[in-house]
């Protein structure tokens, strides 16, 4: 959970960015200030669609590949979940969690269905166009539940309001806690308008914020403890998330909370600070929330009453201070609540490691940050290759990868030429549509793709040197199957790899083998040797004997898709293994749930010419199980 929600700070960042500016446009051109229309019209617009800019920014975020068609996604399902529900109830508003749930929604079906292939007669809603016709029939469904359940929901953050304005204390502080715990999913609005435009009444004046203009001396109680946290607690919290950051990010953080904690302080718009934190650590935000209604009860017991015309910043303090009682109180108040804010989110975030900006782990996102130094190695060569192959850097759109394959974009699959693909190094290829290419390139494709990559961006190595240096290298390499112990690595169904349901493992695109349909949980080494890969999502590992044979062992079929839900790793990269030692701890369940097929195939991507794999028991047998095939 922990980690979704990190993923969903991180798609937030993208809309957050701009919000700063929004709101010293919208501040500045208020009536009481420059009292230019046009100005504030412009940050408004802003905020006045920051549900849809969350829609947006979170499906582009969640989308595997960011690609801007998952955005689109987010903001059709957004557009028909908004519009659907009010045609069921015209009263309901489900405002920024609406934004970010259809984000939600539209990256994670953009993520199932955008290399979906459709019947030839439906073949131009294949891929990525599909996404959003997906997405808006799911939204549909989700409209017609909360058209439903909403309206009630509503009431109840109704029938709060009206209790906490006569609670005193009490009421002051659970309203702080409230209006802090309903930012998240937009709902504090609700709550503002009713204190704030509602409830009480002075000469005619309704609602604490009109009342405290009015002149009441009892208003603003429900506005005064906002001052100390918005003026010195976040921009405080702001300078612990600096110092927390790792060193070789500071820099970074500084740059995005900078802006943002001055905006707090001077206008009081504290969306864009507390969002940059709390999805990536709800912990704090939970604090934040607390701290703010400790604040509302202390300023309403000591009787201080002040207000605003847009928000606690600076700003309303100094043009509302000769209408406020005890104004002056709030700098000293204020400067506290900034020493506690700093002390305490320091504390939490390196006694906790809690994942603030500058801290997070990165997600789903190592290929993005390898740093590739070119070595003139085969696997350089092999990517020399295939780039000239593929028709060249600029037929590639992308390229990526996968356990043992090269998952790419090219812009005209004419210029591909396959057979020369094959000729160096490619033990498969396949077309999935008009611009969709896999290549089958074994448990070294993740060196393979860095450095096409690299390749792509500056320029081609000479191949001449390279490649000698590559054949040399093989021709050293000694490959000896006759004296290797196998074990069998999980208990289940032994069967050839002709019965996997893939094409890949099938055809032995990848090399020969066998695979297993396991009942257990736990994957154990069939030989002695060392590890030589665990994919980023663990689904697949690369074994390497003592005598040099490769192993690749695919927990599943389709599984990369995952993220690594459903698997623990053991082991680590290089570590030495012995023959029953425990490497992969699986969900076996989930993956029956969430996989096409738990078959697991065993390959043995290196075998010399001639060499080829004997399945000597198939069926069901348990796992340590000898004598199952013979390498020959």
């Amino acid at each position: 959970m922990l980690n979704f929600l990190q993923r969903i700070g991180k798609a937030l960042m993208l809309p957050i960015a701009v919000l700063p500016a929004a709101a010293l446009l919208l501040r500045l051109g208020q009536p009481d200030l420059l009292n230019i229309a046009f100005v504030a019209k412009a940050g408004d617009a802003i905020f006045a669609n920051l549900a849809l800019l969350f829609a947006i920014g979170v499906a582009i975020g969640f989308a595997e590949d960011n690609n801007g068609a998952a955005g689109l996604a987010g903001a059709i399902g957004y557009f028909v979940l908004t519009n659907a529900t009010q045609a069921i109830n015209e009263n309901i508003n489900m405002a920024v969690l609406g934004g970010i749930l259809s984000g939600v929604i539209a990256g994670l079906l953009y993520n199932r269905f955008h290399n979906i292939t459709l019947p030839d007669w439906l073949g131009f809603f294949s891929g990525r166009r599909f996404v959003p016709i997906v997405t808006a029939a799911m939204m549909v469904i989700l409209a017609g539940l909360f058209g439903v359940v909403w309206p009630p929901i509503q009431e109840g953050i109704n029938a709060v309001g009206e209790w906490i304005i006569s609670a005193g204390a009490v009421g002051v502080g659970v309203f702080g806690l409230l209006n802090r715990l309903l930012i998240p999913i937009g709902l504090h609005h609700v709550l503002n308008s009713l204190v704030w435009f509602v409830f009480g009444e002075y000469n005619g004046a309704t609602g604490d914020l009109n009342r405290f203009f009015a002149g009441d001396p009892s208003a603003g109680m429900f506005m005064t403890g906002f001052f100390p946290i918005m003026m010195f607690g976040l921009p405080a919290a702001a300078l612990a998330m600096i110092a927390t950051a790792k060193k070789e990010r500071r820099k970074e953080v500084s740059g995005l909370v900078i802006g943002i904690a001055f905006t707090s302080f001077l206008t009081g718009i504290t969306e864009p600070l507390e969002f940059s934190f709390m999805f990536l650590s709800p912990l704090l935000y939970g604090v934040h929330a607390l701290l703010t209604a400790s604040s509302m009860v202390i300023t309403y017991l000591l009787d201080i009453h002040h207000g605003f015309g847009f928000s606690a910043g600076a700003i309303d303090y100094i043009l509302n201070f000769g209408i406020a009682q005890k104004p002056l109180y709030l700098l000293p108040i204020g400067l506290i609540y900034g020493g506690i804010y700093f002390a305490v989110f320091y504390f939490l975030i390196k006694a906790l490691d809690l994942k603030t900006p500058g801290r997070e782990d990165d997600i789903d996102e190592e290929s993005e940050g390898n740093e590739f130094v070119p070595t003139g190695d085969k696997n350089e060569v092999m990517a020399s290759y295939f780039i000239q192959d593929l028709g060249g850097k600029d037929n590639l759109t992308s390229v990526d990868n996968c356990a043992t394959r090269l998952r790419l974009t090219v812009a005209d699959m004419k210029k591909v030429n396959e057979s020369s693909l094959k000729k160096h190094g490619a033990r498969g290829v396949i077309k999935l549509q008009k611009t969709g290419l896999q290549i089958i390139v074994g448990t070294n494709v993740e060196f393979v793709a860095n450095a096409m990559k690299y390749q792509i961006k500056n320029g081609p190595i000479s191949l001449g040197k390279a490649e000698n240096e590559a054949a040399s290298a093989v021709s050293e390499s000694t490959i000896s199957a006759n004296n290797m112990e196998f074990i069998l690595p999980f208990s289940g169904k032994v069967m050839p790899l002709s019965d996997v349901p893939d094409q890949v493992f099938s055809a032995k695109m990848m090399g020969d083998g066998f695979a297993i349909e396991p009942t257990n949980d736990t994957l154990v080494s069939p030989v002695d040797g060392e590890i030589v890969s665990i994919f980023p999502t663990k689904h697949a590992i690369g074994l390497k004997t003592r005598d040099n044979l490769e192993i690749l062992i695919h927990i599943g079929l389709d599984t990369v898709k995952l993220n690594g839900k459903g698997f623990t790793t053991l082991v680590n990269e290089g570590d030495s293994i012995k023959k029953g030692q425990e490497l992969i701890k699986i969900d076996l369940n989930y993956l029956k749930e969430h996989a096409p097929s738990v078959v697991t195939p065993v390959i043995f991507t290196n075998l010399q010419d001639g060499q080829e794999v004997h399945v000597k028991k198939v069926g069901n047998y348990h796992q340590g199980e000898q004598d199952i095939i013979k390498v020959q």
